[in-house]
């Protein structure tokens, strides 16, 4: 695990959760977009490879897995890998306001920047909030975790609400880059009660189970 170059805020007595959580966005935003397209490339392959020699990912059906934003490690790769064997890929879409939905993923070509800023999506039909009750294993972005299985994740909620319709014991599996797994026993991230933890996080170097865990 990785202690360099980890921002981590000095948190005073009584400082705001989401104050705190917004500080350390910004400083590991800032450095993702330090690092070069070559490098970028390079981990993309690297985390494709990694996150294929999961067990839940090995023996699922059906995957969701989101279209990285450029500074966030890559799963390009990882998308074209696993509808080469065949997996159904569920991607999110994301709706105005707090809407929520997935449609399935028809290779890269078929990917299209609906707004400026967002994530590229799938050009299919979309399929409901309900259809990520198909997912055997979800991939999901963070900007950090540590080893509780607590996430940094944007700020806006999607995900904590997206995930409500995954069914009982299916893994949630974050992507972040090695420098951005926290120990939470030296450095926890910040948390509140409503945030939704994760069972593995991968990493373009390894994966490792999380707190309580899932079975491999």
């Amino acid at each position: 695990m990785s202690s360099v170059a980890q921002p981590y805020p000095h948190v005073a007595e009584g400082a705001d959760v989401e104050d705190v959580k917004e500080e350390l966005r910004l400083a590991i935003r800032d450095a993702r977009k330090a690092r070069s397209a070559r490098r970028r490339d390079e981990a993309a392959q690297a985390l494709a490879k990694v996150v294929l020699t999961i067990p839940a990912v090995q023996d699922a059906r059906c995957v969701s897995v989101y279209a990285a934003r450029v500074t966030e490690p890559g799963t390009g790769p990882l998308l074209d890998e696993l509808a080469a064997r065949g997996v159904r890929v569920l991607m999110p879409v994301l709706g105005s306001g707090l809407q929520r939905d997935w449609a399935e993923y028809a290779g890269a070509d078929d990917l299209r920047e609906r707004a400026p800023g967002r994530p590229p999506e799938p050009g299919g039909p979309t399929l409901g909030a309900q259809a990520l009750a198909d997912a055997d294993v979800v991939i999901a972005p963070a900007l950090a975790v540590d080893t509780s299985g607590a996430r940094l994740g944007q700020g806006g909620g999607w995900y904590d609400r997206a995930l409500e319709h995954l069914r009982p014991g299916v893994p949630v599996v974050a992507l972040v880059y090695p420098e951005e797994l926290y120990d939470a026993q030296l450095r926890p991230l910040p948390s509140e009660r409503h945030d939704r933890t994760v069972d593995a996080v991968a990493t373009p170097e390894e994966w490792h189970l999380l707190g309580a865990g899932v079975t491999s």
